[in-house]
């Protein structure tokens, strides 16, 4: 099989203007994502783009990059199109394009549900919530699931509902998503589902639509880049963990 990172980079954002192109350590941060995404078992990474300034960026220090509809509703949309273009791959490993400090580790546990189980469609990951304020926060979905680790549903709602609290049953989605190429592209042309518009969680529509989610856990924690206040957290935990690309 043959495995296929996709690194979607939007240069328009609402709360970080061209975030693909800020600058941590010298380097911006698509870079960081694509030279630590590299770092993991894929057998090629691309980026995914609808800016020149970030397509010119990307080929300047030497990483793959295409050039993507500007029209596109979601995500999952955008990496459809990619999937499109590049049909000799089995999976596609979705890596956000905002999360400079992804670990290999991560990526590399979502390889491996699709080499052992070959009828897999769609593979996400979860990690443990330590607090109660984490829990109760929406912007933080949390997610259920089967004994063996199949998605039961995700929520922006604390679940389970804590009628006796106990940490050990709340986990925290990792948006990481790996899916089998066919079953992405007909993912993104499947209409929104009702959960899904009333939570906004993309997900929801595999499992209204009656499609299952493998959920693995991770001892990683993904720390994203949404706002100006992220990104300066980011380059902290560079400076005092002296980390390089």
């Amino acid at each position: 099989m043959k495995f296929l990172g996709v690194i979607p980079a939007r240069y328009a954002s609402t709360r970080l203007e061209g975030k693909p192109l800020a600058d941590i350590d010298g380097h911006s941060m698509i870079e960081w994502v694509y030279k630590r995404t590299l770092l993991s078992n894929l057998d090629m990474v691309v980026v995914a783009t609808d800016n020149q300034l970030v397509y010119d960026k990307v080929k300047s220090f030497g990483g793959e990059v295409v050039m993507t509809s500007e029209n596109h509703p979601n995500g999952t949309s955008r990496i459809a199109e990619v999937a499109e273009i590049y049909s000799e791959f089995d999976v596609i490993i979705n890596v956000q394009g905002d999360e400079p400090l992804i670990e290999k580790e991560m990526i590399n546990a979502l390889i491996t549900p699709f080499l052992k189980e070959p009828e897999l469609s769609m593979a996400t990951l979860k990690h443990r919530i330590d607090t109660l304020e984490e829990v109760e926060n929406p912007n933080n979905v949390k997610v259920v699931t089967t004994k063996d680790d199949y998605g039961i549903y995700f929520s922006r709602s604390p679940i389970p509902y804590p009628r006796e609290l106990d940490m050990k049953n709340y986990f925290k989605h990792v948006g990481i998503y790996g899916y089998r190429r066919d079953f992405v592209i007909k993912y993104s042309q499947m209409d929104q589902t009702p959960l899904e518009i009333s939570e906004s969680l993309e997900q929801l529509r595999v499992l209204e639509n009656g499609y299952r989610i493998k959920v693995l856990e991770t001892p990683y924690k993904i720390v994203g880049v949404d706002t100006a206040e992220d990104l300066e957290r980011v380059k902290k935990i560079v400076k005092e963990g002296n980390i390089t690309i």
